[in-house]
């Protein structure tokens, strides 16, 4: 909407203005060359100008070539499909990935349920280890990383009382004494663990 300017023999007024409340605006005196801060074009930098006068198409492609590229994409079932979005093609992908990998799991599960079963007639040890390599696999890394979390607590501890022992640690802190006592019992709980595994 542009403004409403008046000329009389003093100059030029914008009009005065109806508020929506039914209030009345005063009349406003202007100098030349004055714009309006509504009708002030919004500040764009480079880059939006640039990416605004981007055309759609590749260099070179013309209108006509890019028109029938709208065809169905594999593994998006709806027919409908070419209306969406990027990213609601890629949940549908994502939807269809996770039904097929349910539809792997359950007949996986389904084959290994008779395997075991069929295993049960035969014997009982059959069965634990056909069951078992993957709960065996985690609790050995499980073993694993306690193994390694005790040598570094225990290499800690020691660092700790060398510089106790050389005095560059004077007053050494309560969480620090409570390291220096645990000494013995990490290495016990070592020992224990290395021995089982």
């Amino acid at each position: 909407m542009a403004t409403p300017y008046v000329e009389d023999d003093s100059g030029k007024y914008i009009a005065a203005t109806q508020r929506a409340d039914g209030t009345w605006r005063k009349p406003r005196r202007v100098k030349d060359g004055y714009t309006p801060q509504e009708e002030v074009p919004v500040y764009e930098n480079k880059f939006v100008k640039f990416f605004k006068g981007k055309p759609d198409l590749p260099p070179g492609m013309s209108p006509s070539d890019a028109a029938p590229s709208k065809q169905k994409i594999p593994g998006c079932g709806d027919a409908d499909a070419a209306g969406l979005s990027k990213s609601a093609k890629r949940n549908m992908k994502r939807k269809e990935k996770r039904k097929q990998q349910q539809d792997v799991d359950s007949v996986s599960d389904a084959v290994e349920n008779v395997s075991i079963s069929e295993s049960d007639k035969y014997s009982d040890k059959t069965a634990v280890s056909v069951s078992s390599p993957s709960n065996s696999s985690a609790e050995a890394d499980e073993k694993a990383k306690k193994i390694k979390n005790l040598k570094k607590k225990l290499r800690q501890a020691e660092d700790l009382k060398h510089k106790v022992d050389s005095g560059e640690i004077t007053e050494p802190t309560k969480d620090q004494l409570e390291k220096l006592l645990r000494v013995k019992a990490l290495q016990d709980e070592l020992q224990q663990l290395e021995c089982d595994s």
